[in-house]
């Protein structure tokens, strides 16, 4: 072999391991991303439902805050009630964060607890519902008092979405109350504004709600008296699954199914997102960099 033939061999040669090499490597890169994405669906974001209400906007911009920083790609879907359980139990939303129990969200409970995971335990114990008025209404003490101050009412309790549990439950406080007002169906900002509107000018007003809500720090509401118990006592709030997320995502499942909240955590994170209403993302973020501790608590 003469020298050109030989050198024009070696590089050939050479040319050959080289892309070889590259081959390799290529696979190694793709083994090693495949590793880094085990149990995270191929890389699919990660769902989970949200509702246009204080806790939840703060919960699920919450959760997307701490995915996020754990490398998942995280969709916020908005949907009320009835569309995302049915949307867990389909298999095409991964997470309901907001299941109350055992009154308000039961029928929910019922017709999907054989298609969806609902967790064994609250993340939030200390739920309360009921119809609220301004306290400046001293003679209106108990639901059994609205008939005859109906008219103060102009007939109507002011409600917020239809298809939300605490508006199923209100129907059947009207029912079994035979209250002759009508609930009307509007959205939670709507009532929030109609309950400051009417407390501004101290007029009659009353409404569905639920504590934690941060309208009580804004204005001052009681609880009627619910003597037949049809909202309930202490309302728990879980979260829902859908078939095959605890496999998908193992660690997120483990952290979400540890999640758990204080009346002081949930009412401090509420306000960080309230007070960044237009990006409620930094409100979230702020309450998680301050919150470090509890957050790994649930990673534990």
């Amino acid at each position: 072999m003469n020298f050109y033939k030989k050198g024009t061999f070696i590089l050939l040669l050479s040319l050959i391991m080289l892309l070889t090499a590259c081959s390799n490597s290529g696979e190694s890169s793709e083994a090693n991303a495949d590793e880094s994405n085990e149990g995270t669906d191929n890389g699919d974001p990660i769902t989970i439902g949200q509702i246009n209400w204080p806790e939840n906007i703060a919960v699920t911009n919450m959760w997307k805050v701490i995915l996020e920083d754990e490398g998942y790609d995280v969709e916020l879907t908005l949907a009320d009630m009835g569309v995302q359980m049915a949307s867990v139990a389909d298999g095409s939303l991964d997470v309901s964060p907001e299941v109350w129990l055992p009154v308000q969200d039961k029928s929910y409970y019922e017709e999907f607890k054989d298609q969806a995971n609902f967790a064994e335990e609250p993340w939030y114990d200390n739920g309360v519902v009921g119809l609220a008025v301004p306290e400046y209404m001293d003679d209106i003490n108990s639901i059994e008092d609205l008939n005859e101050n109906k008219d103060k009412f102009n007939g109507e309790i002011i409600g917020f979405e239809p298809g939300a549990g605490t508006m199923e439950v209100t129907h059947d406080v009207i029912d079994e109350y035979d209250l002759d007002l009508e609930l009307v169906e509007s959205s939670e900002a709507a009532m929030i504004q109609s309950i400051r509107h009417a407390v501004e000018n101290e007029e009659p007003i009353v409404a569905p709600l639920w504590q934690p809500h941060f309208i009580f720090a804004e204005v001052d509401l009681k609880f009627l008296d619910d003597p037949q118990k049809t909202y309930g006592e202490t309302e728990e709030i879980f979260m829902a699954t859908r078939e095959g997320f605890e496999s998908d995502y193992e660690d997120v499942y483990k952290w979400m199914t540890n999640w758990e909240l204080t009346e002081e955590e949930l009412g401090d994170l509420m306000v960080d997102v309230q007070e960044n209403e237009e990006n409620p993302m930094e409100g979230a973020q702020k309450w998680v960099e301050e919150n470090q501790d509890v957050i790994n608590e649930w990673k534990e």
